[in-house]
C-alpha cells in the first residue's frame, strides 16, 4: 500500500513537472518580444543614468587615461556608442563603418548626446519588432573578430541580446574605471534596480 502511494505521488509529480515545463516553454515563446523589448528599454535607461552621472564630473576626470581595454570613461562611452550603432546597422541590413578603438574628435558633450541618441534609436527599432521578426535570421559580418568568415546568420533577438549585453559589460568597465580614480558615487544600473525603480 505504501509503495503504491509513493508511485502515485511520483506519477502526479511527473505530470505536474511535464505540465510546468510545457507551460514554461509556451510562456517563454509568448514573451520573447516582451523580454527583448524590456531589456532594450533597460539599456536606454541605464545608458541615460551613466551619462547623466558623468555629466556631473569634470571633463579631465571623464577623459583621464587608465589601464583598461578602453583606457578612459570617455573612450568606453565612444565604444558603447559605436558598437550599438554598428549592430543596429546589421539589424537594418545597412552597411556601417566601424570606428573600433578610435576616439571621436568631437566634444565630451557631443559624446554624451550621441550615446543617448544611439540607444534611443536602437530601442525605437527594437520596440517596432514583432515576435516573428525577432526570430527571423539576420546576416552580418564581424571582420574585427572573425576576418576569415564572410558572413553569419543569426536570429535578430540573439543579435539584440548580444548588443545589449555588450553595453552592460562596458558600463561595468566605466564603473571600475571610476572607482580606480576615486569616484564612489556611481548610480546603480542593475537590471533589477530598473525593474523596481526605473520603469
Amino acid at each position: 500500500m505504501h509503495s503504491l502511494l509513493i508511485c502515485r505521488i511520483k506519477y502526479i509529480a511527473m505530470l505536474e513537472t511535464t505540465h510546468q515545463a510545457s507551460h514554461v516553454k509556451e510562456t517563454t515563446l509568448m514573451n520573447l518580444a516582451f523580454l527583448i523589448k524590456d531589456y532594450s528599454a533597460y539599456n536606454l535607461w541605464a545608458n541615460k543614468k551613466i551619462v547623466g552621472w558623468l555629466k556631473t564630473k569634470p571633463r579631465d576626470i571623464v577623459e583621464r587615461m587608465v589601464p583598461s581595454s578602453f583606457p578612459s570613461m570617455r573612450l568606453t562611452l565612444v565604444h558603447i556608442w559605436d558598437v550599438e550603432r554598428s549592430w543596429l546597422g546589421h539589424l537594418l541590413q545597412v552597411q556601417t563603418e566601424s570606428n573600433y578603438g578610435k576616439d571621436y574628435d568631437g566634444t565630451l558633450k557631443e559624446v554624451f548626446g550621441a550615446v543617448v541618441q544611439q540607444s534611443e534609436a536602437l530601442n525605437a527599432y527594437v520596440q517596432s519588432l514583432t515576435e516573428t521578426s525577432l526570430q527571423e535570421g539576420c546576416k552580418f559580418m564581424v571582420p574585427i573578430r572573425w576576418p576569415e568568415w564572410n558572413e553569419f546568420i543569426r536570429p535578430r533577438f540573439e543579435i539584440i541580446q548580444h548588443c545589449l549585453t555588450h553595453s552592460v559589460y562596458h558600463r561595468g568597465q566605466i564603473i571600475a574605471i571610476a572607482r580606480n580614480i576615486g569616484l564612489t558615487d556611481a548610480p546603480n544600473t542593475d537590471y533589477m534596480t530598473y525593474m523596481l525603480t526605473g520603469k
